[in-house]
């Protein structure tokens, strides 16, 4: 059986789930989050937590019994403390500065690369070289942080770009160093 599956999920105060046919809604004090179960996984729903349990026991259901706990585990964090990701940018002129709702990134282009976040995903700047990504969302969280890392991914020579916040970026040697 999965471990991760069979572990029950406590639920803190101040989080109320509710299961409405094949939808798990959580509210917490951050926000509300829903999750459609997948075929074959059942949820039982206690005071102090969560369970999560299958109907059969082939490789695609087992798969998703971890799935599904890992789905509704994320939840429950998300609505209590939420989740972010943070981001630096590495470069000379390199810079990241917010207008408005607008993330404006000077990152060596002709013209200045301008992000607008989806609702529910907040991003700042602390400084010109580092923007944090924050949400209830996990997903969310991660795809926006994805985008913004893809409008200047690092580059193996220089190491410059916009990286995870502890990214390690492989560098290559130049020419020099063949001969």
């Amino acid at each position: 059986m999965s471990r991760i599956g069979r572990k029950p999920i406590p639920i803190p105060k101040g989080v109320s789930v509710t299961l409405s046919g094949r939808t798990v809604k959580v509210k917490g004090p951050k926000g509300e989050l829903s999750f459609e179960l997948l075929p074959n996984i059942d949820v039982e729903l206690t005071d102090e937590h969560i369970k999560v349990t299958r109907r059969e026991d082939d490789k695609k259901t087992r798969a998703f019994h971890g799935l599904t706990r890992a789905m509704l585990n994320n939840l429950v964090t998300g609505v209590t403390a939420g989740f972010e990701k943070d981001l630096e940018i590495v470069g000379v002129g390199y810079r990241a500065q917010m207008q408005g709702q607008k993330l404006v990134l000077n990152l060596g282009y002709s013209n200045p690369v301008e992000y607008v976040p989806p609702k529910g995903i907040t991003v700042t700047t602390d400084g010109p070289t580092k923007i944090k990504v924050s949400g209830i969302d996990k997903q969310t969280v991660g795809q926006v942080a994805a985008i913004i890392r893809s409008f200047r991914a690092p580059e193996p020579y220089k190491g410059k770009g916009i990286r995870y916040v502890g990214e390690v970026v492989k560098r290559k040697t130049g020419k020099a160093s063949a001969k």
